[in-house]
């Protein structure tokens, strides 16, 4: 073992064991320290919370290892919008995130040691691969932010026909969302989900204005946005919500299909490298190749009498 090597282990395995040290220390319930740490943040105690006891050790052992990432505020709200538009809206999930992201890091450089071994380490092995697991969670989150997003573009449309309906029949906007969220649970879960708690802001006290900007936040889909806008100015300058509902799920619709017809066009171009790979070779091999093999057996004798 080279005595670099040496060096990156010891100072790794030192770094966890102090950081498991300290957050052992804050978490502990009796623990003089971390006694003394929500006094000077005027904390108070939590109290008991009625949860299973596997998930309750979990959070403990995560909220140290998620401590242990130097983040400012804006990171940690900027994670907090990505979990909750991937639809993980509970706080605890920002520490499951972050010691996911460790924990992947950790296992990363434990296999590749265990695997090139200690004799002629690789410094660029030993950096990358921790490096590709720390970044394996956020692709992952990026990955269901963008599958979600699809569904809720998928259904918005038929949520927008469905809350025309509800409005030319009477009811109002908050009433009209309400059951369009209760219709939708089935085919459209996330959106129905969304419905849901714009519902419960506007019923909490909060102006529809707000609700609905929230409702953006929640989501970040463009066409959400666009709707929110078009709602918020039918509220404010008086006119026909049925009116500006239709039209805006007409112009839905449209994007819609003219999706599909991109993604349509764009097939012809994405079978272009299967094709020249794997395609292309065997079919030249079977037409090409009997008669290549006939020419060698021709050929050959005539250029061995020579």
């Amino acid at each position: 073992m080279t005595p670099s090597l040496a060096l990156v282990i010891v100072v790794f395995l030192t770094v966890v064991a102090a950081v498991f040290a300290f957050g052992a220390a804050v978490v502990t319930p009796s623990s003089v320290l971390g006694a003394r740490l929500r006094a000077l943040g005027s904390q108070q105690p939590r109290q008991a919370e009625n949860k299973p006891a596997i998930r309750e050790r979990i959070e403990q052992a995560l909220d140290p290892i998620s401590k242990a990432i130097p983040l400012s505020p804006a990171d940690v709200s900027r994670t907090r919008r990505w979990l909750i538009q991937a639809g993980f809206r509970d706080a605890i999930d920002v520490n499951y995130y972050f010691g996911a992201r460790i924990l992947t890091a950790a296992v990363g450089f434990v296999a590749i040691a265990l695997t090139i071994g200690f004799d002629n380490p690789n410094p660029a092995l030993l950096i990358g691969v921790p490096a590709l697991g720390f970044l394996l969670p956020r692709f992952i989150l990026k990955r269901m932010i963008r599958n979600r997003q699809n569904r809720i573009r998928l259904g918005l449309p038929d949520a927008l026909d469905l809350t025309v309906i509800c409005v030319e029949a009477g009811l109002a906007l908050d009433q009209a969302l309400m059951r369009v969220g209760q219709d939708l649970h089935h085919a459209h879960p996330d959106l129905s989900d969304e419905f849901h708690f714009v519902n419960l802001e506007m019923r909490a006290g909060k102006p529809r204005a707000e609700a609905l900007r929230n409702l953006v936040e929640r989501t970040g889909v463009d066409d959400i946005r666009s709707l929110v806008g078009t709602l918020i100015q039918t509220d404010r300058f008086g006119t026909s919500v049925a009116q500006a509902l239709r039209v805006h799920s007409d112009s839905l619709r449209t994007e819609r299909r003219q999706r599909a017809e991109e993604q349509a066009a764009k097939t012809t171009i994405k079978m272009v490298p299967p094709l020249v790979i794997f395609v292309l070779p065997s079919i030249i091999f079977v037409t090409i190749g009997p008669a290549v093999i006939e020419l060698v057996r021709q050929l050959g004798p005539i250029s061995g009498g020579k």
